[in-house]
């Protein structure tokens, strides 16, 4: 009963903070799970390169997983990832999917894309093998779900982050209602981005909730013209506003702005992010190599999560 499966990591349009709608956008960046069920007992997880990282999170998901479609099983999971920890490139969500997916393809479900989501709610609703005897099946959509569960339940995320794991889940860009889980538009898109992660680490369950509310206008500001496809002004308005409610220095954004068709502070920081042709990005980067820390070029995705 083993199970591979991989996910993305993501950038931010609208930190879903201040109000509870979301939205980000996929990148080519991957974490990988590998999990070994057993027939009972606890589930154990580790991270590569992190001894000491909290592993809950995705044991949570593989028992979340086995309670409703095996048997209660226990076992091992065991993450590897490209995308850096604790910088707002969506760490936790692609940890939560590729462990969601490992799991249930250990179990053997199947999972059903958007086009087949009818047939496979039914499936998921009832919770059990379907009446000729096969294993009940979920959508990609309702795996990412059950991530979001486990980071509320473990408190890894303070909305949940449904925007961050659907965008990881499905690819493309993504808006959605964090406060009822809710897929509000999915897009594909074709982008270069560039993503700069200074040295410091922060993690999104110690947000100052309570400051991003306070930039509530700007947030729905940024919901409109997301849900109008114009992902580059929202990023770039999204970016400006919590990099002040959060305390980061808007200087990146700003030596971004003139070549970016958007820039924004990622999650809750600290990466920022960047998108437009490579060319120009590649002037940007000029720029930010200059400070501390990692930036790198990337691509956005828009195939999402898969088994491996």
């Amino acid at each position: 009963m083993n199970g591979r499966a991989a996910a993305l990591g993501a950038g931010t349009v609208l930190n879903a903070l201040a109000t509870g709608v979301g939205s980000a956008f996929a990148i080519d960046a991957e974490t990988r799970a590998t999990v070994e069920l057993t027939p009972g007992g606890d589930v154990t997880g580790e991270i590569d390169g992190a001894p000491d990282a909290d592993t809950r999170l995705i044991e949570r998901c593989v028992s979340l997983v086995t309670e409703r479609y095996g048997d209660g099983e226990g076992g091992r999971v065991r993450t590897e990832s490209d995308v850096p920890m604790a910088s707002g490139l969506k760490s936790s969500s692609a940890a939560a999917n590729a462990t969601v997916l490992a799991t249930l393809d250990a179990l053997g479900v199947p999972v059903a894309d958007a086009s087949d989501a009818d047939e496979a709610s039914d499936a998921n609703d009832a919770g059990r093998a379907a009446d000729d005897g096969e294993t009940a099946g979920i959508t990609r959509e309702d795996a990412c779900r059950l991530g979001v569960r486990a980071a509320r339940e473990t408190g890894v995320a303070v909305t949940g982050a449904f925007d961050d794991a659907s965008a990881s889940m499905l690819g493309g860009v993504t808006v959605t209602d964090n406060a009822e889980d809710a897929l509000l538009s999915r897009e594909a898109v074709e982008w270069d981005a560039l993503v700069w992660t200074p040295p410091e680490r922060a993690f999104s369950a110690d947000a100052d909730a309570s400051r991003c509310e306070l930039v509530a206008p700007m947030a729905r500001l940024v919901a409109e013209l997301a849900l109008d496809g114009r992902y580059g002004e929202a990023m770039t308005v999204n970016g400006l506003a919590f990099s002040a409610a959060l305390g980061y220095p808007t200087d990146p954004a700003v030596e971004a702005m003139p070549h970016a068709d958007g820039v924004s502070l990622s999650g809750t920081g600290p990466s920022v992010v960047a998108v437009g042709e490579r060319s120009d990005l590649a002037r940007v980067r000029e720029r930010w190599d200059e400070r501390p820390g990692q930036t790198w070029l990337t691509t956005t995705r828009n195939d999402g999560a898969r088994t491996l």
